[in-house]
């Protein structure tokens, strides 16, 4: 049996003709609003931001992690088609992380 079919092998009314059963969707104004009523109503939770968070989120933590003639290399490497990539280190990377995560865990509790 197709989707729309009926079993007495009627034809599914057109879709003008339907009944409207979906009521509307809201509009962005009263999305907006309901935004807006959300975010003045009381707080449902406490957060705190670390003091290194904040550092990340200013951009002010120049800890040398970024290397823009690196990233300019490795760009220029995958334009050519030079670049290779090492699954090997990446796997033995990956598994490293994900040790380090499981044992930070078990110290934890």
């Amino acid at each position: 049996m197709k989707i729309g079919n009926s079993p007495d092998g009627t034809a599914s009314p057109p879709k003008a003709e339907r009944p409207a059963s979906r009521k509307p969707e809201a509009s962005t104004a009263d999305v907006v609003r309901q935004t807006a009523q959300a975010a003045t109503s009381a707080p449902s939770a406490q957060v705190a931001i670390s003091n290194t968070a904040k550092l990340a989120a200013s951009g002010s933590a120049d800890d040398g992690s970024f290397d823009a003639a690196k990233v300019a290399r490795i760009s220029k490497a995958i334009s050519e088609g030079k670049f290779t990539v090492n699954a090997n280190a990446i796997a033995d990377k990956l598994v490293s992380n994900a040790q380090e995560l499981l044992d930070s865990r078990v110290n934890k509790h």
